[in-house]
């Protein structure tokens, strides 16, 4: 039996995602019915929104106490979104918290190596919540 029709059958979500010029996945997700790219990141703790992109997905942000810190750069300020709905494919939860915090550092890397700019982070909180499995051969996220 094939791993997409052992986790289908468990009712999980397949979720389609390409490879980067990084060397990450990156998958289209949306935030309040608003669509965006973002890159999966095992590593990130919390799944975070560019500062830039807070009007683009129509975000409410209030100061945060988290520091940031990632791709080279560390003790960023951040914002904090409470309550937001977010959609990867057919996969859904509401009432996520995002951080919001200054991508640019991100973005540079991604376009110093030719690859596409993103509006934020797939981190582990959505992974844990979904009850995440990861296909990389066949470039799936599986959420339940």
């Amino acid at each position: 039996m094939s791993l997409k029709k052992l986790l289908e059958g468990k009712g999980y979500h397949r979720i389609k995602m390409k490879s980067t010029k990084t060397n990450h996945f990156e998958l289209v997700a949306k935030i309040n019915d608003i669509e965006g790219n973002f890159i999966l990141d095992t590593g990130a703790s919390s799944t975070c929104v560019g500062i830039d992109a807070i009007e683009h997905f129509d975000l409410l942000s209030e100061d945060s106490d988290i520091k940031a810190a990632g791709a080279g750069a560390t003790n960023m300020l951040t914002q904090v979104s409470q309550k937001n709905r977010i959609n990867i494919g057919s996969w859904s939860k509401k009432k996520m918290d995002l951080v919001l915090f200054d991508l640019k550092h991100v973005n540079e890397a991604l376009v110093n190596h030719k690859a596409e700019k993103v509006q934020g982070i797939i981190g582990a909180d959505i992974l844990k919540k979904g009850k995440a499995v990861i296909d990389y051969k066949n470039k799936a996220l599986y959420l339940k």
